[in-house]
């Protein structure tokens, strides 16, 4: 009896251990399956060229480019990183079956995903990897909002989604992932102002938004005492310097609008090692602390209106290895203790440096900083010389301002008399300034305030009024060189502006009588004309009649977009064809552009009836739509159109 007893024990155990094996093989299997279809559906990559139905993947060798990582049989984390550069997967590729696919590993806390191709929306489901903790899916063309329901991954430990073509605003939910400590959005479309829920990511280590279309100030940051990277480059935020903590390792403010001087907390950021704020506003006198803080490494706060003066005894970190000091209004003596630094760059400012190709007079910094409001910090009797300076600069260019409104009555007066002896009523300049912000009749519905600047295409300089000597010197007075073409609307000059850059010059010639104020909703309206995917509104001139002021012509000044237009790139008549990714950014590009001129302006521009021919692309092949229903062109011509 007891010798069967033993016999079923064993008979028992073994039947356990024999299903438990086979549970885990079916595990294994399933998940095997799992990855084998997702190597399908990425179009067989190089790096996955190992991968078949025999593979144990739990006990595959990583490698930098493919990893898989187990637990009891389970895969917890998955890493594919495909080739820098790889082109979108083919057209008949589906995000959705792909996720899909995905989530049939629900146990997985780590997954990367980068340099792959993958193209569309990020579906919502893959929150059904609710245990995830790293998420990466970097360097592919993944495009509209970030979905909501990534809300819910309460483990979610850092988020990156840079290099792609994410685009909106930031939700607010990302204020309340409990545990986030990185969120990297590097590289892609957001736009708007940045949610104040931030302020609330107490584990926040890495907060990285550059090369996006962010504005307006920065959230108070102050409470984020994890925070150690904050990089917010090439964007539109400003004006004020951002609220920050002091345990700040890497601060990259650069391209962006701040103008205001730096806070005395600056001067207690023990930790930093890089602070870069080249390229904004930044008033006031230079922080000398900057160059000794103890452990920073690399600064630069070049092109910049930074005043002071610089001593040549001045203490230096031992740590730095490059200082970028250039294009502010800095005098001086450059510090000693940075003659023996790698890189130091100290071009276009005041210094005594021995170079005075490199530098600028002492009085052009003195002068300059008065001029942007910028006054040294000087002792009492220096600062009673500068406003005697400013009271006789002041008289002095009210005797000049004197002399040069009688020279111009005198002028004017010559030239009406002379256009009596003439038939023909000549024509002068009447400046107009368009007003950057809407009529007060539109800014009392809420529902129509513009998104022009939050979309708007950064690097183009301000829409303005024009004057008629610099239209006629970038078109070589008109010359027929420079006449592109003719249409019902007007015509086509290109030309060359003083700093080198090329604009496209509609000419409007007036058949009735109007006056400038007629036309200066119109310009309103073109002066919003700003946009990454439109041949931009850069300024307008109007030429008037002497006699009454009437206007006779009207130039309109938009972006020159210089590499041909997209039925060229797509049929082949241009050096070469367009790429299926290049393909499909166009046509995204296109239809941002048209979303903006219908919505993101007051009053929207309809009726446009696009043509292929009538998308241009830039020497990036990024598709601007060139040619668009401008009602002022409408109303000049007679064609009103319906929208």
């Amino acid at each position: 009896m007891v010798g069967f007893q033993k016999s079923a024990v064993v008979v028992l155990v073994s039947l356990i251990i024999s299903l438990s094996i086979n549970h885990s093989e079916q595990i294994q299997s399933s998940q095997g399956q799992t990855l084998i279809r997702i190597q399908h559906l990425l179009n067989n990559p190089s790096v996955l060229s190992t991968w078949n139905s025999s593979t144990d993947f739990c006990s595959l060798d990583p490698t930098s480019s493919v990893s898989v990582v187990c637990y009891q049989d389970t895969i917890t984390q998955l890493h594919i990183i495909g080739n820098k550069g790889r082109s979108l997967l083919p057209r008949n590729f589906s995000m959705e079956s792909f996720v899909t696919t995905l989530v049939s590993l629900p146990t997985l806390k780590v997954l990367t995903l980068s340099s792959l191709g993958l193209w569309g929306s990020l579906p919502g489901k893959i929150a059904r990897l609710s245990y995830l903790e790293i998420l990466n899916i970097s360097s592919n063309f993944l495009y509209d909002t970030i979905p909501g329901e990534l809300s819910s991954l309460s483990t979610l430990q850092s988020l990156a989604l840079d290099d792609n073509m994410f685009a909106g605003e930031l939700p607010h939910w990302l204020g309340s992932l409990p545990v986030l400590s990185v969120l990297s959005l590097r590289k892609n479309m957001f736009n708007g102002t940045l949610p104040d829920s931030l302020s609330n990511l107490e584990n926040l280590r890495v907060l990285s938004l550059s090369h996006n279309y962010f504005r307006g100030e920065v959230p108070d940051f102050s409470r984020l005492t994890n925070l150690q990277v904050l990089d917010l480059e090439d964007n539109d935020f400003g004006t004020e310097f951002p609220q920050l903590g002091n345990k700040l390792v890497t601060l990259i403010l650069s391209k962006n609008k701040f103008r205001d001087g730096l806070p005395t907390e600056i001067s207690s950021y023990y930790q930093l090692e890089r602070l870069d704020l080249s390229n904004n506003n930044f008033v006031g006198p230079f922080p000398l602390c900057l160059l000794a803080l103890p452990s920073v490494t690399y600064l630069n706060v070049g092109s910049n209106k930074f005043t002071g003066m610089l001593f040549e005894n001045q203490s230096c970190s031992g740590e730095l290895k490059f200082v970028d000091l250039s294009f502010n209004l800095l005098t001086g003596h450059l510090p000693k203790c940075l003659h023996s630094k790698k890189t130091v760059i100290s071009d276009g400012n005041c210094l005594e440096t021995g170079d005075d190709q490199s530098q600028k007079p002492v009085s052009f910094c003195r002068n300059e900083a008065l001029a942007v409001g910028v006054i040294p910090h000087m002792k009492n009797r220096e600062g009673r010389s500068s406003k005697a300076a400013i009271i006789a600069l002041g008289v002095i260019g009210g005797v000049v301002g004197g002399i040069a409104l009688v020279t111009l009555i005198f002028l004017l007066v010559r030239k009406v008399s002379a256009s009596k002896e003439i038939k023909k009523y000549p024509t002068r300049l009447i400046l107009e300034d368009a007003s950057t912000g809407y009529p007060s009749k539109l800014l009392q519905d809420a529902r129509y305030i513009s998104q022009t600047i939050r979309l708007g295409a950064l690097g183009l300089p301000a829409y303005r009024s024009f004057s008629l000597e610099e239209i006629e010197e970038a078109t070589n007075n008109f010359e027929s060189s420079a006449f592109v073409g003719e249409s019902s609307q007007g015509q086509m000059y290109k030309g060359k502006l003083k700093d080198g850059s090329y604009v496209a010059i509609i000419c409007l010639k007036m058949k009735r009588s109007y006056s400038t104020q007629t036309f200066m909703h119109h310009i309103e309206l073109i002066s919003k004309l700003r946009h990454k995917h439109l041949a931009s509104a850069l300024g307008h001139c109007f030429e008037c009649y002497l006699d009454d002021s009437s206007v006779s012509r009207i130039f309109l000044i938009f972006e020159h977009v210089s590499n041909g237009n997209l039925r060229s790139w797509v049929s082949g008549h241009s050096r070469q064809k367009l790429n299926w990714t290049q393909r499909l950014a166009a046509a995204i590009g296109v239809a941002k552009g048209m979303q903006f001129l219908h919505t993101g302006i007051v009053p929207g521009v309809y009726a446009n009836y696009l043509k292929i021919t009538d998308v241009q692309l830039d020497q990036n092949l990024v598709a601007k739509i060139s040619s668009y229903n401008l009602p002022l062109l409408a109303e000049i011509t007679g064609q009103v159109k319906s929208s």
